[in-house]
């Protein structure tokens, strides 16, 4: 049986992924299509608005075969590291190709672009040391790099945050080997991070926008979302009593900041710099997450890197648990989270070919992911009432979904 693997967030999953997921099938030709899913916390460093377990059943009920979790030290990072984690997951658990979604929407470009950079990447890495040190964010400083080297032309922009995740997965799969042929659709009739909501496709973001600025699920958000996401969405709302954005955390972080010194809050992993002295003094005049990042954040410190600080410093994620992440090649493990009938039967026809152990409920069996892992969903649930804080607690401890 052919898989297909899809790189996802499904935040929450919406018309424009049901139409990735289609075209993935048709193109590709896989008969089982496998989601490495970002867990409770997202790669720009951003609370997933419902949890993941919520996020996969959406998924599998709208087409999906399995829905693997992309473990949190790989899900809350810069796109090269986040595409490793997703990558390698798929070459272990044996899918043939990976699509992607994209601005360019054509492979050649990416792989011409892969070979480009490699024949000029002692440039690039100087021009990116060179920006870096005048004070640029790492996100400014690529982009001019990688406008020195010519790939922020019209055939491969990579200023564009799906082509800069494309091109990551296609450098991970060149540079390791990996038996994966990548394959790109173009998105269509919205950008990644679009503010408004344009119609039936529209993106995750202004779906966020609007359902959290509402306080409900509107008719713009109903003509955007597949009825099984609304109906997700609204299980959990009731499940829960919420859905999440940072503002809910801001009391939780303002207090463990406010009792924490500087040297502790320098050991949390994406503190650089100096950040832990800018953070203690901003805290005591800040009334909300916003107001707080908008405080912190400088040209150097964008939104996003401050977001993932942030995440890594609700979780307790210090540098030195971080330090091994990105030598891990293969990951220790595969997590499950659901599975259709097709996906079932996947899973039956590789499992005596997997040299990964697969994973269908978190043990505390000393893996140091395994524990980020726990510590993650802790800290994801914690601004739940207590009786709902258990329930989904429990959920970790449960078998995978079975669509």
């Amino acid at each position: 049986m052919k898989a297909c693997g899809l790189i996802v967030e499904y935040n929450p999953f919406h018309n424009g992924h049901l139409y990735h997921l289609k075209e993935a099938r048709e193109i590709s030709g896989a008969e089982c299509m496998i989601a490495v899913m970002s867990g409770n916390f997202l790669q720009r460093g951003e609370p997933a608005i419902m949890d993941k377990h919520y996020r996969a059943k959406a998924a599998l009920i709208a087409g999906a075969d399995l829905v693997l979790e992309l473990p949190y030290p790989f899900a809350v990072q810069s796109s090269d590291l986040f595409a490793k984690g997703a990558v390698f997951t798929l070459a272990q658990i044996g899918a043939s190709t990976l699509c992607f979604g994209s601005e360019s929407g054509n492979i050649n470009d990416f792989i011409s672009s892969y070979h480009n950079f490699r024949k000029n990447e002692r440039e690039y890495q100087q021009s990116l040391k060179d920006h870096l040190q005048q004070g640029l964010s790492f996100p400014e400083a690529s982009r001019h790099a990688y406008q020195t080297i010519g790939l922020t032309g019209q055939s491969m922009d990579l200023t564009k945050p799906n082509n800069i995740l494309g091109f990551s997965y296609v450098k991970t799969i060149f540079e390791n080997g990996l038996k994966i042929t990548p394959l790109t659709i173009k998105r269509t009739n919205n950008h990644y991070h679009d503010q408004a909501i344009t119609g039936a496709i529209s993106s995750a973001t202004s779906i966020r926008k609007v359902i959290l600025e509402a306080g409900r699920i509107t008719e713009e958000v109903a003509e955007a979302l597949p009825k099984v996401s609304l109906a997700q969405l609204e299980a959990y709302r009731k499940a829960a009593s919420t859905w999440h954005h940072w503002e809910k955390y801001f009391n939780l972080l303002h207090y463990k900041v406010m009792t924490m010194n500087t040297e502790q809050i320098a050991d949390i992993q994406g503190v650089d710099e100096g950040l832990e002295y800018r953070i203690k003094k901003t805290a005591k005049q800040a009334e909300s997450m916003h107001e707080w990042m908008h405080a912190i954040k400088t040209k150097r410190y964008t939104w996003t890197r401050l977001q993932r600080m942030f995440t890594h410093l609700l979780t307790n994620t210090t540098k030195g648990e971080m330090e091994e992440i990105p030598s891990l090649a293969p990951l220790p493990y595969i997590r499950l989270l659901g599975m259709s009938q097709t996906g079932q039967r996947y899973i039956h026809q590789v499992k005596k070919q997997l040299e990964t152990p697969l994973i269908t409920k978190i043990k505390r069996n000393g893996d140091p992911l395994l524990a980020m892992e726990e510590r993650a969903a802790q800290a994801y649930y914690s601004i739940l009432p207590p009786a709902q804080r258990r329930k989904f607690h429990q959920q970790e401890l449960e078998p995978p979904l079975r669509i």
